[in-house]
């Protein structure tokens, strides 16, 4: 018989059942949040893995479309790779449980997440990441947890906590928190300009749900927990870190590693390494970990030089940011490009203007959600770190960046209405040394300025690092971390913002959780260093979007009309429409809703084109004179066509002051000519004249 287990979280009722399903994972819980169903298991490899340096954690959240009632599109039929959402919640799973796993665990351990019924007023993602904390948290692997997260909403001004997929369509704030008991361990956050003072706010009443959520999952650990497994410690030998000192003093691996030249420091280590591998050539057990060894003594070396001596390796001060470099239009023909150097990491951002119908089609389980206007794409080639590998294609990774960076900017764009355009961005890393995905915020930002996209305030991004002691008040905080502080310290916490507020954060960190008030002076730190880029960087390269797009972009009109006269355009089987296209060189778009999309490059096409289209569908006004062309002839008058579907006679007394004996002696088929209406009848025939318009 299996146990089940409730709560009341936000409004709805989360139930866990525990020993129903899965039984041969190390742990499993069959989540229900209101209708929405997850099954997550934690399962562990029997022994380590040999010859590697790093915990093995995969975590996958897989969507299954039959659990919205949907059958997945092309010919296979069945789900495929995984999408950008899935990947990016097994990121935002991963973040918070990693760190709570032992240091010197190498077993293989997989948390695998199975959508299975979606319900629009419990998330999905959260209920998965909800299960994997609980899933781990009664398994015999070793895990220092439990773990909750929240969602936070923010409409009108209040806090909404784990918000439904209506609510989060008109929230100025996605926020998503992790917590251990007592700290928070992972954010994410997508806002429309927060200020600070109310982001803050916001994560610690997700920190407080949190600690009700963590409660619960303790009773279920209390009934249903698996003792711990014992494990192989893969820790370096403590002789070996003694015999390393002896050849290598602490004095000289300072000095190999305090410099601002990333090559110069690797180089300095490779001598190193080479001296220790000459020392310990008879050691074949000591040389297998020496290079984790080597990684562990230039941590412990920069750690404490930055947390007692507050000495960063580059010599920077500790709230000080690297040399900054900003240029626009440094790629010809596109629609717009700018480059962002900020030390050793460099990134060129290009943009990309097109029709509305060029969105991004989104199969998911988010009904809401089935298009994406901005899309914002980053790469990653191993030059930038001057390594040599194969490109295949972007991973985990890759997509994480990019959405960081296109969560960044959304906050910013302007509204279709505004600006009728689907964007894209790619950022190229040329170089980097921590924090591209920050680098891209603000090279892209500058290559939509430049691109003519009508951006409402100008966008940075900037990285705090973290170094911490032996207490909770015992730390030092670092702007702009590069690589080496990124690796050796105990935090990367990213966030993007305009003046008035936060508009993007995502944390990470390698410890237990943070205290209040290291999250408070990481934000606050953060806000003075975007600032100081903004003001000494962004601006002087550009300051505001400009007023047109490119040369080479697309130009698009836009106009409304009444939904019911689509069908006018488009004419039977697409005639109608087909022909204005060919007769102006113009693509068109046309939403349900009646807004009509004109684009293209000569603006004489695409005037003629919304003349045509208007003339479709604006009724004819006796009085007014219009252009029409003669599209038949009788004895008795001309036919002349005003738009594709109105035709209206020009009588033969209508021609001319003059007496008139044939049509033709005034008009032929295919004349232009204009004409003033004289009366539209109860039957929508219309009467036109030639003298008057001639007269006028």
């Amino acid at each position: 018989m299996y146990k089940k287990f409730e709560m009341e979280l936000a409004g709805r009722t989360l139930r866990v059942d525990v020993d129903r399903v899965a039984k041969q994972a190390n742990g499993a819980a069959f989540v229900h949040y209101g209708d929405t169903v997850v099954l997550s298991t934690a399962t562990a490899s029997e022994k380590p893995r040999e010859g590697i340096d790093f915990f093995p954690l995969s975590v996958e959240y897989e969507e299954k479309l039959y659990s919205v009632g949907k059958i997945p599109g092309g010919f296979n039929k069945r789900e495929g790779k995984a999408s950008e959402n899935a990947i990016l919640t097994s990121r935002v799973i991963d973040r918070p449980m990693r760190p709570l796993f032992p240091k010197d665990y190498r077993n293989d351990v997989t948390l695998n997440n199975l959508v299975m019924s979606v319900d629009p007023e419990c998330s999905p993602e959260l209920t998965a990441m909800l299960g994997s904390a609980i899933a781990t948290a009664i398994s015999d692997i070793p895990f220092d947890g439990p773990c909750a997260t929240t969602q936070v909403g923010m409409i009108d001004g209040e806090f909404v906590i784990n918000p439904n997929s209506t609510q989060n369509m008109v929230s100025d704030l996605k926020l998503t928190v992790a917590s251990t008991r007592d700290k928070v361990i992972m954010i994410e956050a997508g806002a429309n300009e927060i200020p600070e003072e109310k982001m803050i706010e916001a994560i610690y009443a997700a920190h407080e749900v949190n600690q009700k959520v963590i409660a619960f999952i303790d009773s279920i650990v209390a009934e249903c927990g698996k003792p711990k497994h014992e494990y192989t410690s893969c820790a370096i030998p403590d002789e070996l870190f003694t015999a390393i000192k002896e050849i290598v003093p602490p004095a000289t691996m300072e000095e190999a590693v305090f410099t601002d030249e990333k090559q110069v420091r690797e180089e300095n280590i490779r001598q190193i390494k080479d001296k220790l591998e000459e020392a310990f050539a008879d050691n074949e057990e000591w040389l297998e970990v020496l290079d984790e060894a080597v990684y562990q003594y230039q941590k412990k070396t920069v750690r404490k030089m930055i947390l007692k001596d507050h000495k960063r390796p580059d010599g920077r001060k500790i709230t000080q940011i690297r040399p900054l470099a900003a240029e626009v239009d440094i790629i010809p023909r596109v629609h717009g490009s700018a480059m962002f150097t900020r030390g050793q990491t460099q990134i060129c951002d290009v943009v990309t203007l097109a029709p509305l119908s060029e969105a991004q089609k989104l199969d998911g389980l988010d009904e809401n959600v089935v298009s994406k206007r901005y899309m914002h794409h980053y790469n990653f080639p191993s030059y930038s770190v001057g390594e040599t590998k194969p490109s295949r294609g972007p991973g985990r990774r890759e997509i994480g960046h990019g959405a960081l960076a296109e969560r960044a900017l959304i906050p910013v764009l302007p509204s279709e209405e505004e600006f009728p355009y689907t964007i894209r961005a790619v950022s190229e890393t040329f170089e980097s040394n921590g924090s591209t995905s920050m680098g891209s915020t603000c090279a892209s930002c500058m290559a939509l300025m430049a691109a003519g996209v009508p951006i409402k305030s100008m966008v940075a991004g900037i990285s705090c690092g973290l170094v911490t002691g032996d207490t909770d008040d015992d730390y030092v905080l670092l702007t702009d971390i590069q690589g080496l502080e990124d690796f050796f310290g105990d935090m990367d916490f990213k966030v993007t913002g305009t003046t008035k507020g936060i508009t993007a954060i995502q944390m990470d960190i390698k410890i237990h959780g943070l205290t209040r008030p290291i999250v408070e002076g990481a934000i606050a730190r953060c806000r003075e260093a975007r600032l100081f880029i903004m003001d000494n960087c962004m601006k002087p390269a550009i300051s505001e979007p400009r007023p047109t797009v490119g040369e080479y972009a697309p130009k698009i009109i836009q106009t409304v009309v009444d939904p019911e006269k689509i069908g006018e355009i488009i004419g039977q089987r697409g005639k109608t429409i087909n022909s204005i296209i060919e007769e102006t060189g113009v693509k068109i778009d046309i939403d349900d809703e009646g807004r009509v999309s004109i684009c293209g490059v000569e603006q004489a096409g695409m005037d003629k084109a919304l003349k045509i289209i208007r003339s479709i569908v604006d009724p004819i006004e006796v009085g007014k004179t219009y252009e029409g062309k003669v599209v038949r002839i009788m004895n008795f008058g001309a036919f002349v066509e005003l738009s594709p579907n109105k035709d209206g006679l020009i009588h033969i007394s209508k021609l001319s002051d003059k007496r008139v004996e044939k049509v033709e002696d005034v008009v032929n088929i295919g004349d232009v000519v204009r004409v003033k209406v004289l009366e539209v009848d109860r039957m929508g025939k219309i009467s036109l004249s030639l003298k008057d318009a001639d007269a006028e």
